[in-house]
């Protein structure tokens, strides 16, 4: 260890002859390590609420969604699941048809989205975790069934049980529209509900309502066609290779997407507020930083005889600079590392707790606390952060103290 470091620690822990040196030397270390928990807080909860969002969106959204480049429709869907289902690593393919209809029950009325699903598509997705009323069933022996969002469901009035059916119209793909009979523009079916569900976004949960996919068939006039292919991989299988391959066996005329992909709108919402929060913390330490500079500046004038001692006992100028260099380092060093201590610290105790709570009404929210995930890219990013402005801090010192050595009292000593 050479004699900058040592002497630049010492100041460090050391009791300055000055008791408002000691206070500000606190505050100025203090600043950087609240600075620092908080970045690290901050960017844990925003990786919460994306992971929640995804989290959600995930029970709903395909694993893999296979589109038409052009057009809204793939032609000769079946076609198409038969090339996906004889790939490796699937475990199911189904065609999906989705498309808008208007919803009529009783005396209300709203539009919705249709999705047309086989029977087998609780397995893709875990469906009968989601219902908040009634079952998951498209068919039974008896008839055909609708399973309904909680949105239509409220806005319709409509039950599971209810003998009254739930009534389905779509306008005619073609044909003319004859005015005079205005209802024979459109396709009309009813279906009684078997269940409600919720997924607790606004997106699914406002308008959905799923119904066999031969009801849809009929409704949009598709009958071999197929708006989407949604995918199930088996557990363990490589996604990033899968598509790859699918995308050299379809070929260009279709778009294969992931979760993140279809939802890259939320994505990129989250992400963008996450890294705007970033920026204003690091605005705010950067801020902080300016008390280290304030108070190696008062060491420096407080230190002019040790600084004359050490020029008398044959230190250069530059060794005597490297001290306070390192000692703004070590300030703001020691600090980065307290404080993402204190910020994982805090994230643990969030996560275990729940501290923070997100409103009083708890009953109306997905979770009642502020979600926490910690990532280790972000904690080492904080220490670049913290790196960086301990090297602006570095410089300005050095800038100060070459200044004084030049100019000030200790340039007479000798």
């Amino acid at each position: 260890m050479n004699y900058p470091l040592k002497i630049a620690l010492r100041y460090l822990v050391s009791k300055k002859a000055h008791n408002a040196v000691n206070i500000i030397s606190i505050i100025s270390m203090l600043g950087v390590v609240v600075t620092t928990a908080a970045l690290i807080c901050v960017l844990s909860v925003f990786n919460g609420f994306r992971g929640l969002i995804m989290g959600k969106l995930a029970q709903l959204d395909p694993q893999v969604a296979i589109t038409a480049s052009a057009g809204k429709a793939i032609e000769q869907a079946d076609s198409v699941v038969r090339v996906v289902t004889s790939m490796p690593g699937v475990a199911a393919a189904v065609p999906i048809i989705e498309d808008h209809a208007l919803a009529v029950f009783a005396d209300y009325q709203m539009p919705v989205r249709l999705k047309g699903v086989p029977d087998s598509y609780n397995q893709l997705n875990d469906m009968n975790s989601l219902m908040v009323d009634g079952n998951w069933t498209l068919h039974d022996q008896v008839s055909a069934y609708a399973v309904v969002g909680v949105g239509p469901a409220l806005q319709l009035h409509v039950h599971p049980g209810y003998l009254l059916m739930l009534n389905l119209y779509a306008p005619k793909r073609q044909g003319r529209v004859n005015m005079s009979n205005p209802m024979g523009a459109f396709v009309a079916d009813s279906l009684f509900v078997s269940g409600v569900f919720q997924l607790q976004q606004n997106a699914y949960d406002a308008d959905l309502i799923y119904v066999p996919i031969d009801k849809a068939r009929r409704l949009f006039d598709y009958p071999t066609q197929a708006t989407q292919v949604e995918v199930k991989l088996q557990p363990g299988a490589d996604e990033s290779q899968f598509m790859a391959q699918l995308q050299q066996q379809l070929g260009e005329s279709y778009t294969i997407k992931n979760r993140l992909m279809q939802q890259s709108a939320a994505y990129r919402l989250v992400n963008v507020e996450k890294w705007m929060a970033f920026l204003l913390m690091a605005f705010i330490l950067l801020i902080a930083t300016f008390n280290v500079i304030s108070t190696l500046s008062l060491l420096i004038i407080e230190k002019d005889e040790s600084i004359a001692t050490l020029r008398s006992l044959g230190a250069s100028d530059h060794h005597i600079t490297r001290i306070f260099v390192i000692e703004g380092w070590l300030i703001t060093l020691v600090g980065a590392v307290l404080g993402v201590t204190l910020g994982l610290l805090l994230c643990l105790g969030q996560q275990h707790f729940g501290w923070l709570k997100l409103g009083v009404d708890s009953q109306s929210l997905v979770v009642h606390a502020y979600p926490v995930i910690v990532q280790w890219t972000d904690v080492l990013l904080a220490f670049a952060l913290v790196a960086v402005i301990g090297l602006l801090t570095a410089l300005a010192t050095s800038l100060t103290m070459r200044r004084r050595l030049s100019t000030g009292p200790t340039s007479n000593r000798t």
